[in-house]
């Protein structure tokens, strides 16, 4: 039996030296800062249905907004409404993304008769930081952003809105204590969690289970980032969030796979409202039905704000 558990450690332990060098390469592709070749940033085409609203808002007169946190100056657009207004909306980006990806959204609630500020994620764009977040450290950077926009105008009434990573992110932050000024949430294409998430891709990607590599690439991510992937939570935080929430995904999208909305739509406990976009891929369904995609957003807003 002495020999069985011998044997056993020492296979165990030459596994884990095996498989170490390659979970830290999935942690460098997963969460440290550099350009991800798999992710696509083509810049919209002429013909796109929504060059015009991208084109539009970035044309405007943006002003620049930053904050410190975690010792990281993180920085923002800001773009004040020409009709005075209290209504603001706070947009985050996806995964290797940025505010300048997010315009034709920013178009659209200016449009809508918002205030708009869109930052860019530690670890993205303009701010610093050297980690991505998935979530899980950006919605105490979000925390951060609605407490300055409410310092600049306590009468403020915020939305938060966010597309794939950036959904995660606003739906992680509203299980947290929120002030109330912050009134609602839209989240489009956002997984349910980062441990599901990132399974799915190591599947699809690279045909792997989760274990070992995973639960390795995770213990890092606690040692490096401070967290680990299963407790980077979308539907944990939603169970405790009674704000109203539109939850919008593509019914063909492959990158976060759609039966997650259901996921998130069954978890949140304040009013909610679920629309999936026929034909829309990830974080595409603006694209796919851009007069509807505005409608819904301007009937909920209107609903619950």
């Amino acid at each position: 039996m002495k020999k069985l558990t011998k044997w056993s450690i020492t296979l165990a332990s030459a596994v884990t030296l095996m498989t170490i060098p390659a979970s830290l390469y999935f942690f460098q592709v997963a969460q440290v800062r550099a350009e991800k070749k798999f992710i696509n940033h083509t810049p919209l085409s002429k013909d796109n249905p929504v060059y015009p609203l991208s084109q539009s808002f970035l044309k405007r007169n943006l002003e620049k907004r930053s904050i410190k946190n975690d010792g990281l100056e993180l920085n923002a657009w800001w773009l004040p409404n020409t009709s005075k207004t209290n209504k603001t909306v706070i947009i985050a980006h996806g995964f290797n993304g940025s505010k300048e990806d997010m315009a034709c959204y920013g178009e659209i609630f200016y449009q809508l008769g918002y205030n708009v500020l869109m930052p860019d994620n530690r670890g993205h764009g303009s701010s610093e930081g050297k980690l991505i977040g998935y979530g899980a450290t950006d919605k105490r950077d979000y925390i951060k952003w609605i407490k300055q926009t409410i310092n600049k105008n306590p009468d403020a009434e915020i939305t938060l809105f966010g597309l794939s990573m950036g959904a995660a992110t606003v739906m992680m932050t509203s299980g947290e204590s929120l002030p109330p000024q912050v009134k609602n949430i839209i989240e489009d294409c956002g997984y349910d969690s980062v441990w599901n998430e990132l399974t799915y891709q190591a599947k699809e990607m690279y045909n792997l289970p989760k274990f070992p590599l995973l639960y390795e690439v995770s213990a890092i991510s606690k040692m490096r980032a401070g967290f680990w992937y299963q407790e980077a939570s979308s539907t944990a935080a939603l169970a405790k969030n009674k704000l109203p929430v539109l939850f919008i995904h593509g019914d063909n999208d492959k990158f976060v796979p759609t039966e997650m909305v259901y996921n998130n739509y069954a978890a949140t406990k304040g009013p909610k409202e679920l629309w999936l976009v026929k034909g829309a891929k990830h974080a595409n369904s603006v694209e796919v039905a851009t007069e509807a995609y505005i409608n819904r957003v301007s009937q909920f807003l209107e609903k619950y704000h």
